[in-house]
């Protein structure tokens, strides 16, 4: 099995949520060993993925030629990790099964009830900023918002490569090179995953840094957990895409309700 392990080291340092036998790859070595140097630059691939997705030039950002900005983000982090190991760069995908499907819906309707409990919080406790991109979704029909969703889904993916590579990559700080627990080092890896995650969105909140670190790096802790039970992130990504493409289908039909009360 990709990325796994039989290594009987490993008895007891499974959370309960976890498919036993199958541990995370590359930070013991499995399918391949990568050095310090080798995920660094990897990181490399992530910022500079990152950089071209907010950054993009004026000829990249009509209704079609964003989808290059989106597709960048992607595919560079991925092309840093399929040069530095090859082949086994595919070790963060799995077969889908049935039961995926369950925990990505099961886990997009938990976050956006986590997330509903902690935006009640902050809203009494704190000013809030407004997320544009579920607000720009009401503003959406037809074919322009078949484009608005499908670059959606290929900047979440390439939110989940953000986060899925620096968590392995900080797991293999912590056990390979600092001899930590696997299980602390899962859990550290998830908060510090959660707090790099919500700073690249600071921009999107108004460089709100109580409301980001609250809303997004509860969000991002909740979302990062169907890759911790299955390592496969084409399940995180389908838990994003059904979690934000719901807060987009209430966003619109909120929009067509107060038009019809209006109108």
């Amino acid at each position: 099995m990709p990325g796994g392990s039989g290594d009987a080291s490993l008895a007891g340092s499974y959370f309960r949520i976890e498919r036993k036998g199958d541990d995370f790859p590359f930070y013991r070595g499995a399918p391949v060993a990568l050095t310090s140097a080798q995920w660094w630059l990897v990181m490399l691939g992530v910022a500079v993925g990152f950089a071209a997705l907010i950054f993009p030039p004026p000829f990249l950002r009509g209704s079609v030629s964003n989808f290059v900005p989106a597709v960048l983000y992607c595919v560079l982090p991925l092309a840093a990790l399929a040069f530095v190991s090859g082949g086994a760069w595919t070790a963060i995908f799995r077969p889908l099964r049935v039961r995926d499907g369950f925990w990505m819906v099961g886990f997009a309707i938990l976050n956006i009830a986590i997330t509903f409990v902690v935006g009640s919080i902050m809203i009494g406790v704190m000013e809030t900023s407004a997320n544009d991109a579920v607000g720009s979704a009401a503003t959406q029909s037809g074919g322009a918002l078949v484009l608005f969703l499908a670059r959606t889904a290929i900047q979440l993916f390439g939110e989940e490569v953000m986060s899925i590579l620096p968590f392995l990559a900080i797991l293999y700080w912590l056990v390979a090179r600092r001899s930590f627990s696997r299980k602390t080092a899962v859990i550290i890896a998830t908060l510090l995953v959660a707090i790099i995650f919500a700073a690249a969105h600071l921009p999107t909140y108004d460089w709100n840094v109580p409301q980001t670190l609250m809303g997004v790096g509860v969000a991002r802790i909740v979302l990062l957990l169907p890759y911790i039970i299955t390592k496969n992130i084409l399940v995180s990504t389908g838990a994003h895409i059904v979690n934000d493409w719901m807060m987009f289908a209430v966003s619109i039909f909120a929009a067509g309700a107060s038009s019809a009360d209006t109108g």
